[in-house]
């Protein structure tokens, strides 16, 4: 077996979208040459191209770092899909979020206000409102409308349950392919000299607190990287190779699912842009059915009321008929991630029973449909499900992580941010929000001791 040792100036652990960004804004941005970006698993494969690949703006408080930082990043992605000819797909459909709930109706508007006001672009409340899905990825339209009047919703989405009274259309959202942006990041970035080596990291080495060697385990031996700058970007792993540094981060990972289906019969118009159902939503079934479930107890929980956040888009190009959905409906928290990973019998049919109560003629589907697809990956989360981007306690250590279920639409702008921690160069004003050292901050612990870390999370 072969053993190397190698100077790297700095060493990537993790090729999903985080770290190939990463790789991407040291060599373009700041020129650093001499990087290395390692895994033992295909670009991409781990996280990266299990998501609803959407982005936003539009996030609840406390505070505004959240819009800021999405903010950034969506300038960033609008950069990268003007400087390749949007090889990465980017739309501006926007984000629809629904309600048949007069009381749901009135909170919906309320954190409206306060989005709008955190600086997430204007409120227009029953304005006049027309869908267009051919909005500009680039153009200034931003914030939202409001919309009560049941006749113009019907209008624009006429496919939508009859008692949808109230839609928040937030504009500056809509979805990529994170594939090839992925592609992209690295195509770029080893065009400007970073290597992608097929390994893992199976030891580190300090010398005074300070990052000496990375030692990896490739297909050929071993290989060992004197570096002082090493980047943690692993996914849901984060935790495992924090653990090499003795480092225990405040983290957890919850399994989420996703479904593709046909919509054969052409329900749901194809631009239609990605829509949410805010309410909560207790299952249709027939008196047969709720009969047989109540005398089970492994099966009348789902006589339960099932939380609100059920959405959908279209997934594909001409032609496509494929629908993606996806429904948070319960959250499984695993400290270290399970593969393969599987959901339970009733997954499918508990989505598109939601469904039906949002698109009540995707009840055909119940008896008829061809075989969906399943897929599904790991939110790697913080308590109150935000970031962290920046130092690590071991000197020339970094994280990039815990980007939850919004990796592929933070992943420019917390790679920007890491990348300037590792160049030394100034920080944006929203840094100490996403850094580890905000947990000693008593503001910041004051800050999120009442919010709710699953507020706006999809």
């Amino acid at each position: 077996m072969k053993r190397t040792i190698e100077h790297v100036e700095v060493l990537i652990c993790g090729a999903g979208i985080a770290g190939l960004a990463t790789a991407f804004f040291l060599a373009r941005r700041h020129g650093i040459k001499n990087v290395v970006v390692v895994d033992d698993r295909p670009p991409l494969s781990l996280t990266s191209d299990k998501s609803s690949e959407g982005y936003r703006n539009w996030w609840l408080g406390p505070d505004d770092a959240m819009i800021r930082l999405m903010n950034r990043s969506i300038d960033l992605l609008e950069e990268l899909a003007r400087e390749s000819d949007n090889r990465i797909h980017l739309n501006k459909r926007g984000y629809v979020y629904l309600t048949a709930n007069a009381k749901r109706a009135e909170l919906m508007a309320q954190q409206a206000m306060q989005i709008s006001q955190f600086g997430a672009g204007p409120l227009r409340i029953d304005g006049a409102y027309k869908y267009s899905a051919n909005e500009p990825y680039d153009s200034a339209l931003d914030g939202a409308d409001l919309v009560y009047n049941k006749e113009v919703i019907q209008a624009n989405f006429p496919f939508l349950a009859n008692d949808t009274l109230a839609m928040l259309h937030a504009r500056r959202c809509g979805w990529l392919s994170a594939q090839q942006l992925g592609i992209y990041l690295l195509e770029q970035a080893r065009s400007a000299g970073v290597r992608l080596i097929n390994g893992r990291v199976m030891a580190v080495t300090l010398q005074n607190n300070c990052m000496q060697t990375v030692h990896i385990q490739s297909a050929d031996g071993q290989r060992n990287y004197n570096t002082d700058r090493f980047v943690i970007a692993a996914g849901p792993m984060l935790q495992e190779v924090t653990n090499l540094l003795n480092i225990r981060l405040p983290v957890y990972n919850e399994l989420h699912g996703k479904v593709a289906f046909e919509d054969s019969e052409g329900i749901i118009d194809r631009n239609a842009p990605l829509m949410i159902w805010n309410d909560p939503i207790h299952l249709p079934w027939s008196e047969t059915d709720k009969a047989d479930l109540i005398l089970d107890k492994e099966t009348s929980w789902l006589l339960d009321e099932f939380p609100p956040g059920l959405h959908f888009r279209p997934e594909g190009g001409p032609g496509s008929k494929t629908i993606l959905a996806l429904w948070p409906y319960h959250i499984i928290q695993r400290n270290r991630p399970q593969w393969p990973i599987s959901f339970e019998a009733d997954f499918v049919e508990i989505i598109m029973r939601g469904l039906t109560c949002m698109i009540p003629e995707l009840g055909i589907y119940l008896d008829r449909m061809s075989p969906p697809v399943i897929d599904g990956g790991y939110y790697t989360k913080t308590r109150e499900n935000r970031p962290l981007i920046g130092p690590l306690p071991i000197s020339g250590a970094y994280v990039i992580g815990a980007l939850s279920g919004f990796g592929i639409m933070a992943a420019p702008a917390a790679a920007e941010l890491v990348s300037a921690h590792i160049a030394g160069e100034s920080l944006p004003d929203y840094a100490g929000a996403f850094d580890l050292a905000r947990y000693r901050d008593p503001a910041y612990q004051d800050l999120f001791k009442n919010w709710d870390p699953l507020a706006g999370q999809l």
